[in-house]
This record gives structure tokens, C-alpha cells and sequence, in this order.
């Protein structure tokens, strides 16, 4: 599941009835420079105090130095790991610990390595973000998973991240993510990340990776997606390869993500898609073109690729040996199997060993 643990609503009854809860600055102006990710200040004014807001506004943080904010996140995790749930996917969890004196943030000094929006890229974010105190929180959040799955979106450069995986199983490798389709990116991506990383192409956040790294190379970025050794995280449409939908009028997301967000195509129903039998907030992109039923009955479809590559991940070796290869081209060993990456030809790209010759290509 999905575990939200730096903010909550400004409609949970929290925000009404425990206020504690929260960050808050007294004062006739915000207490610092600090910025909110999508624009403008992280601090709004509410009942004649400033609360911090790491997103927008309608999304006030948590105080996680406060022991019942901490007590009562822990009651969160336990409700659900005894309704069956084996793990969570950690939100934003780098920003769930800030500088409990509020200095302001410098100005940014080097770029950040990663994307981030224009105006929050302007500052290092020293002191609004990963406080070195985090490590508490990230330990109580342990207690309470017990041996549950926890997996940090931790947007940092994996240099960054080592702190996090002392209490995470693994943490996204978001440079193989914003890497372009380029064979020495790749490689540098693969090797900075190292293990344990989860490996992930695609999200609710950024545009999806037919978009990204173009169309013809989707077979391919899958083959990649599903060799590596760690986690793979497949988001909601990428096996049949949807790309990003249009930009609408009345859009949900004032960042402009919902292009990104429109749900899987199972069927080739023009009006949901097969997604719903009521009317889906965001249309279906293009079901007669792309959706799970008709691939389903095609063994030479995307979908069949990803089922395959699934199936043989149980038999890749541990680890990754990165091989030396021509130019456009990232190849590692996987045990007995030698994987090939061919950026410039993908449909050369290829899986072979322990009497298996798989190919993107068909």
C-alpha cells in the first residue's frame, strides 16, 4: 500500500482537532525561505499562525518531533499489517523530518542531480528536508512494520540514500529513471544505484515512458526494467504500453500530472476503457490501440513480453556484472544469463542463457 506519513489533508479532523499535530511558526510573516515543491511559499497563514506545507497548501505537514504523531502514524502502519497488507510504498519520506530551529535554506550551489520544478531548484534544500534526525523516525517507522516491505521514495541521488536502507528494504533508483535513453546513462545509472534498489520506469509524477524514451524502445526498456536484481515496480499501464493522455480543461492536479494518471485500458471501451462501470474522473487515452484484453490473445504483445521476463526472473543469478560492450549497447551477466541493451537497435536487445535466447524484438 501506499503510506502517506509526511502530510495529511487539510480536511483530516487532525488539522481541526489535534493541531499539534502539525508544524506551525507564530509571527507576522512565514519564518523562513522555505519553498513548497509545486510554487511559492511552504508556509500558509490559518487562525492567525503560519503551518508548513512541503506540497500544496490543501497538505499540511506532520510533526513527526512530536511522540504522538509519531504513536499515532505507528497505529496507521499496525492497522493495516493485521488487515493483511505486507508492505508500503513510503511517500516522500526524505521531506518527513525538517530543521527543528527553521533557518532558512541557501541557495542551490551545484545543480541537485535529479529533476525538480524551476523555482525550487533555485535553493539547496539544507534544512527543509532530510534532517539528520530522520533516522528516529525512519526506526519507529521499522517497529512498527515489523518485517513488512518498506520501500522509500526517497527522491535524492542514490549517494544520498544510504542513510534511509539502515531502516528501508530498498529505496526507488530514481537516476535509472531520469536517465535518457543513452547507453552510457544507463550504465552510470545502474552502477550509482547499486543494491538494494527498486527499480522503477514509470510513475504517477513524470510522463510515462512510451513519452519518455519514445515508442520504440518500450520492448526493450522492459527487458532492462525486469533484469536488473532487486525490486521491479511496473506502473498501472506500462505493460501494455499507454502513454500520457491530454492535457484537459478542469484538470485534478494543478501541477499538470494528470496526463500521466489516466487509468489502465483493459478493454477497447471507448467512453471507460473496461476501467469502471461508472464514468472515470480521467478518460481512457487510446483502448482501441492499446488494452489488456487484446493482448491477452497476442503472444507477441508487450503484455506477453512483461509475463515472460516475470517468469524468468526467479532464475537470474544474484547480483549484476556489468560487461564491457560496443558503443549503444549496456550488457551485464545475471548468473548464467547475459543481458544486452541495445539503445541504438532495441529490438536487438536480448536475454540468453541456461538454453533461453529471448529477444525484444520478437
Amino acid at each position: 500500500m501506499d503510506l502517506v506519513p509526511c502530510h495529511t489533508s487539510i480536511e483530516h479532523p487532525w488539522f481541526r482537532n489535534r493541531p499539534d499535530f502539525y508544524v506551525w511558526a507564530d509571527g507576522d510573516a512565514p519564518p523562513n525561505n522555505w519553498l513548497a515543491t509545486f510554487g511559492g511559499p511552504a508556509w500558509s497563514r490559518h487562525d492567525g499562525r503560519w503551518y508548513l506545507h512541503s506540497f500544496y497548501p490543501e497538505q499540511p505537514d506532520l510533526d513527526w518531533r512530536n511522540p504522538e504523531v509519531v504513536k499515532a502514524m505507528q497505529g496507521v502502519i499496525r492497522f493495516w499489517i493485521d488487515r493483511g497488507v505486507d508492505g508500503f510504498r513510503l511517500d516522500a519520506i526524505d521531506r518527513l523530518v525538517k530543521d527543528a530551529e527553521l533557518p532558512d535554506d541557501p541557495p542551490a550551489s551545484a545543480p541537485f542531480g535529479l529533476p525538480l520544478p524551476e523555482e525550487y531548484a533555485r535553493l539547496e534544500h539544507l534544512h527543509s528536508t532530510t534532517s539528520p534526525d530522520i533516522r528516529h523516525a525512519l526506526a519507529a517507522l521499522r517497529e512498527a512494520a515489523g518485517d513488512a516491505l518498506l520501500v522509500g521514495e526517497v527522491y535524492l541521488p542514490a549517494a544520498d540514500v544510504t542513510p534511509y536502507l539502515e531502516h528501508l528494504d530498498a529505496a526507488f533508483a530514481f537516476e535509472l529513471f531520469h536517465a535518457p535513453w543513452e547507453a552510457g546513462a544507463l550504465r552510470a545509472a545502474i552502477a550509482a544505484s547499486g543494491e538494494p534498489a527498486a527499480w522503477v520506469l514509470s510513475n504517477h509524477d513524470f510522463s510515462r515512458l512510451p513519452d519518455r524514451f519514445g515508442r520504440e524502445n518500450v520492448r526493450a526498456a522492459a527487458m532492462l526494467l525486469l533484469t536488473l536484481p532487486g525490486m521491479a515496480f511496473v506502473y498501472q499501464g506500462e505493460e501494455i504500453g499507454q502513454g500520457d493522455g491530454p492535457r484537459a480543461e478542469g484538470e485534478f492536479d494543478r501541477a499538470g500530472r494528470d496526463r500521466f494518471r489516466h487509468p489502465l485500458q483493459w478493454t477497447a471501451d471507448p467512453r471507460t476503457g473496461g476501467f469502471t462501470d461508472g464514468d472515470p474522473w480521467l478518460p481512457p487515452v487510446d483502448p482501441a490501440d492499446r488494452n489488456v484484453a487484446n493482448q491477452e490473445r497476442d503472444p507477441d504483445s508487450l503484455l506477453a513480453l512483461y509475463r515472460e521476463l516475470i517468469a524468468l526472473r526467479p532464475k537470474l543469478g544474484p547480483g549484476l556484472e556489468l560487461l564491457h560492450a560496443e558503443p549503444g549497447v549496456v550488457a551485464y551477466a545475471r548468473g548464467e544469463y547475459t543481458v544486452t541493451i541495445d539503445t541504438a537497435r532495441p529490438n536487438e536487445s536480448r536475454v540468453e542463457g541456461g538454453g533461453l535466447a529471448l529477444r525484444s524484438g520478437g
